[in-house]
């Protein structure tokens, strides 16, 4: 029924009102040339509201005779403000920084933007941000955001898992501009294979996504945009070291090869060879490391045409070693002699982007977007073997156009992908072939005054999810001044992956169940979930400076889950819901600049994830159901040769988690019914000397804190209570590190 209400909306006609929307392209001069310049900042000064240029250039922000002053800024560039007296569509040339042309204003845009007059619940987090912390990979960008939760998988890898809504990152669709990138084979560790600084920005949705994108989005959404080779650095090195032994080397170069043509090589090697045991327990703290990372990345744009492109190469061989200290591959490889795991990864992935502005209706485009990807991985954990070879197929043809102005704007297109898996568990083979096609419309409209609205609707047929229908539906709706208030609805389904997403439950004793047979995949049916959510923002002035406060609320309906259920310390089950699964999340946010230069940014976050397990309604296990949060920035004026001091202090505290059950262990290998909370404090002071030179300075996990025993039956990791999946803190103690950046415009 909810569906068939869905389609009625779409079709209803919205009543247009008074409400203009500026329109225009960014641009640089070449010579004879004029090149567009996607990914340019363009936001009302002393607001919230901000937009990006697509691939063409174009933006479209709404416009309001509150707001006179329109920012442009780009990476490389001069940043322009202009005096914006009417909606009349403008096309402005932006000049490379090295040049001395005179601009009205400039004012530095936040690190972590929110959206006040989108439908959809976006935080964009600016590169800005992401400088505040180490972030050596992507799955470690979230530190100094709480829409992002952190924790700990397991007490081999080290690999963080990140949260949202309560809910595992397989619940959200993770893109790489806008392309699904992070799925199947890479859900472990597929975000620890981006590096940090290939990052340019990240947006985060709650809440259902956008039905362009696809329908396995249940949460949420986090895309990253990556540098660009035309507004990226000449050269960039970085360089990254910590008392732990982790060595980290990025490199960018990026050249202009004519008018139409930039291409970019980014390197990234990890390496770590020095073996950590402080908790004296036999096992290393952290995995031994190699990895290498390389990217090929060529732009391509033609404004005189309308044609613009990006295509990327990437190939990345990553290689694990974890378990006992002793362990020794050549040796010990299968034998008792001491448990170890080895986990080897190649990965190679290419995409391409095209999209077209039709000169004459530049408000009208289409995009094409095509990614092949091959994730092989070949492992084992002591006597449990996995191996997973999983090559995967997208394309995604997009549309766009307005109905009557550029108020109501619409997507159309179609999408088709292909995933074939050769999977192997032990002696068992899971090898199977996914294939789906699927066409989908979403219908906007923007009036800043009072209303926006996203409605999309999508249909899929695939081979082993069948035939379904996905809606989605976001609102806005502004009741003062900078007030905003969302509401949202959306279907999501997916095929769990159950062995690639819980590879943490291999390095353990337990004995592997399927307990249901007849679904398709796996035995396992589908999971299929509705998400609900309000979010209310407020900004404000205090003492005249600018600050906002968040409030979120967001409910997981499933109605079909894969439940993995560990609380039988000797095995892990796998099966369908049998029923009520859900999880509920309420956050509130306050971001204000309490003095100048000092941003200070405090969260508080409630969860009740429960599900029935066949046991009972339980909590879900290694969830802190209370979350806190506190970050303070600080930053020096700049210099005129750039030179300032940049300070950053975050503090995460969690209350108390629900451990899984270990009471058919012996005493001395049982955790209880739950850990107690801790906080956790990280800071970060960087010196930058120059445009072209800085230093960084931190120190992560500053109280200590560590868990005690995060191997159960270290002394006989043979043995049946041995486990290293059950993790709710640290197991690195304080750990400082020193890092450079040097470029060259």
């Amino acid at each position: 029924m909810k569906q068939y209400i869905f389609v009625f909306l779409i079709c209803i006609p919205l009543i247009a009102v008074s409400q203009a929307t500026l329109e225009g392209v960014v641009m640089e001069r070449s010579g004879d040339q004029n090149k567009v310049l996607s990914g340019a900042n363009v936001y009302w000064m002393n607001s919230q509201t901000g937009t990006i240029t697509n691939d063409e250039g174009i933006f479209s922000i709404p416009y309001s005779k509150a707001y006179n002053k329109l920012i442009i800024s780009y990476v490389g560039y001069k940043s322009d403000t202009l005096i914006i007296t009417n909606a009349q569509r403008i096309n402005h040339f932006l000049s490379p920084s090295n040049q001395l042309d005179e601009v009205i204003v400039q004012q530095e845009r936040d690190a972590v933007e929110k959206a006040y007059f989108s439908a959809q619940n976006v935080i964009t987090v600016n590169s800005a941000e992401l400088l505040k912390a180490a972030c050596c990979n992507l799955s470690e960008s979230f530190e100094t955001n709480p829409a992002i939760d952190v924790n700990f998988s397991d007490a081999l890898t080290g690999t963080k898992q990140i949260q949202m809504l309560g809910l595992t990152s397989p619940y959200l669709l993770i893109t790489q501009e806008n392309i699904p990138m992070v799925r199947g084979a890479s859900q472990a560790y597929g975000l620890t294979f981006t590096p940090g600084t290939w990052v340019e920005s990240i947006q985060i949705t709650k809440g259902a996504g956008s039905v362009v994108n696809g329908y396995e989005s249940i949460s949420g959404q986090i895309n990253t945009e990556l540098v660009k080779p035309l507004t990226d650095r000449a050269f960039f090195v970085n360089g990254y070291a910590n008392r732990n032994g982790r060595l980290e080397l990025n490199t960018h170069s990026n050249h202009k090869l004519s008018d139409k043509w930039s291409t970019g090589l980014y390197v990234h090697g990890n390496l770590r060879t020095q073996k950590e045991d402080r908790n004296d327990d036999g096992f290393l703290d952290a995995p031994l490391v190699e990895q290498i990372n390389i990217m090929n990345r060529w732009q391509y744009q033609n404004p005189e045409t309308g044609w613009v492109s990006f295509v990327n190469f990437r190939f990345l061989n990553d290689e694990k070693q974890v378990g006992e200290v002793v362990f020794d591959p050549d040796t010990d490889r299968f034998t008792t002699n001491a448990w170890g795991s080895e986990i080897d990864t190649r990965r190679f992935d290419s995409s391409v982007k095209l999209g077209y502005v039709f000169p004459e209706l530049p408000f009208q485009s289409f995009g094409f977007q095509a990614s092949y990807s091959n994730h092989q991985q070949e492992s084992y954990y002591g006597f449990n073997r996995y191996d997973i070879n999983h090559n995967s197929i997208y394309s995604n043809l997009i549309f766009n156009s307005i109905i009557g102005d550029t108020r109501s704007k619409f997507k159309t297109g179609l999408t088709f992908a292909h995933d074939t898996y050769d999977e192997l568990v032990n002696t068992q083979d899971f090898g199977r072939d996914d294939t789906s096609g699927g066409v989908f419309f979403e219908y906007s409209y923007e009036n800043l005054e009072k209303l926006s609205l996203t409605a999309g609707l999508r249909v899929d047929t695939h081979n082993r999810l069948g035939t379904f229908v996905t809606p989605r539906l976001h609102m806005r709706y502004t009741p003062w001044e900078l007030g905003s208030l969302r509401a949202s609805f959306g279907r999501g389904r997916r095929a769990a992956n159950i062995f690639a997403e819980n590879q943490q439950l291999f390095g353990s004793s337990r004995q592997i169940q399927l307990l249901d047979t007849e679904g398709s995949v796996y035995g396992l049916d589908p999971e299929d979930a509705w998400n609900y959510g309000v979010s209310f923002l407020q900004g404000f002035l205090f003492l005249n400076r600018k600050g906002n406060i968040t409030l979120d609320y967001y409910k997981t309906d499933f109605i079909n889950q894969v439940v993995v259920d560990w609380e039988n310390p000797r095995a892990v089950s796998f099966y369908n819901l049998e029923g009520k699964s859900y999880a509920d999340s309420f956050q509130v946010e306050v971001n204000q600049e309490v003095l100048k230069n000092l941003e200070v940014r405090l969260a508080y976050k409630y969860y009740d994830v429960q599900t029935d397990y066949r046991s009972g309604t339980l909590q879900k296990p290694l969830q802190a159901q209370h979350r806190f949060f506190v970050n303070m920035g600080y930053q020096t004026n700049i210099k005129d040769n750039g030179a300032q001091w940049k300070f950053d202090y975050t503090v995460h505290t969690l209350g108390e988690q629900r451990l899984p059950n270990t009471d058919e262990n012996p005493p001395q290998f049982r955790l209880g019914d739950t850990a107690e909370g801790y906080s956790l404090m990280n800071a970060q002071a960087t010196k930058v000397f120059s445009d072209r030179f800085e230093v960084y300075l931190g120190g992560e996990n500053l109280t200590n804190f560590r868990q005690s025993n995060p191997v159960l039956g270290a002394d006989n990791p043979f043995g049946e209570n041995f486990d290293t999946s059950i993790v709710f803190a640290p197991i690195m103690g304080r750990m400082f590190y020193v890092g450079f950046r040097f470029k060259v415009p």
